[in-house]
């Protein structure tokens, strides 16, 4: 397995070893003391499953409280997947990543807690699955516009399939009341 740095505390791009032969392939999308040993820590309590057609955006999602670490995988097509600091008071608050994760390069991304995560469908549709560490809470979701001038995203779309929910998010400077807080010691 291949570890690289997000770019921001705590984001794990983590590119899995894969076995190909004339049948196909066989690679561990999890592995709980290995995961643990790179900082993804569970326990992961839900599953999700998301199929989504080309240029559509979904996010900027998070919750709080209740924040989620999520663990992403792409199974079919290609996106590209961001992860932004939200966390008041961070170093990098504001600050986003983007990757390429598809079925093809089988990486997966981790995003720690206090992230908000979003992705934009490159191919003609893409089938993903997340682990996530908190249960889904619609009373604490909320989310950030996909296009905040103020984080500056390079979305590989301009004219994105957005839910209306989605299209309704309001930049992260109106969501500060919202927001986690950076934790200033370490557990």
């Amino acid at each position: 397995m291949r570890v690289t740095d997000g770019g921001l505390p705590g984001l794990l791009i983590i590119e899995p070893r894969v076995f190909e032969d004339s049948r196909g392939c066989f690679f561990e999308t999890f592995h709980e003391r290995k995961y643990a040993e790179l900082g993804v820590r569970g326990p992961f309590v839900q599953d999700n499953f998301s199929l989504s057609v080309r240029g559509t955006v979904r996010g900027l999602h998070f919750q709080e409280p209740n924040a989620q670490a999520k663990l992403v995988m792409v199974l079919e097509g290609e996106v590209f997947d961001v992860a932004v600091d939200i966390r008041r008071g961070s170093p990098t608050f504001g600050q986003w990543f983007g990757t390429e994760l598809s079925a093809k390069n089988k990486r997966q991304l981790y995003i720690p807690p206090g992230f908000a995560h979003g992705f934009c469908v490159m191919s003609d549709q893409a089938a993903m699955v997340y682990k996530c560490t908190r249960f889904y809470s619609p009373q604490h979701e909320h989310g950030i516009l996909w296009n905040d001038p103020a984080l500056g995203i390079r979305w590989p779309v301009s004219q994105p399939v957005l839910s209306p929910k989605d299209a309704a998010f309001k930049p992260l400077a109106d969501m500060m009341s919202w927001l986690p807080a950076f934790p200033t010691e370490k557990p």
